[in-house]
């Protein structure tokens, strides 16, 4: 039995969820030669911080006409309202009632007030969760690096459950 201290091991988990589902092959978790990250052009204190999440509307406006979800973004203020039932989380492990964990608006003003952080762009963007690495790569990804250049973030955190 796990105790608490722990980790929580992922990639184990889902290997055995998706065996357990009867899957003959093993999730093929992304990999990327070349790390598409690059170091602030200035200290963070200075930079503009935007949000993504893989939480999506409960309205499901992220989805098309075939119900396929797609990249949307929201505004920060008000705090938006978010939904997460029919993603795939550990729910043995944790909970999503606290839209902190998924979409932390409220962290980063804290970091602003304190001088951590320079700055929240007015709106996150939402990534699918589609479990196509190509699609993400050449779809998805690109559409929310071209919205963050709208926003002209410095720095982007991720928020994915």
């Amino acid at each position: 039995m796990q105790s608490k201290e722990d980790p929580v091991r992922y990639i184990d988990r889902t290997r055995e969820y998706y065996r357990a589902l009867g899957y003959d092959k093993d999730y093929v978790w992304a990999n990327h030669e070349e790390v598409p990250f690059v170091r602030l052009a200035k200290p963070l204190r200075e930079a503009r911080v935007g949000l993504v999440t893989t939480a999506h509307p409960p309205d499901k406006s992220n989805h098309d006409e075939k119900g396929v979800r797609h990249v949307w973004s929201g505004n920060v203020d008000p705090l938006p309202e978010l939904n997460t039932d029919n993603l795939a989380w550990d729910r043995e492990s944790t909970h999503t009632r606290d839209r902190e964990s998924f979409l932390p608006v409220e962290a980063v003003q804290g970091w602003i007030r304190e001088g951590l952080v320079g700055g929240l762009a007015a709106r996150f963007h939402g990534a699918p969760t589609g479990y196509s690495q190509k699609k993400t790569n050449e779809v998805d990804a690109p559409d929310i690096l071209k919205r963050l250049r709208e926003d002209r973030v410095d720095a982007v955190l991720l928020s994915a459950l």
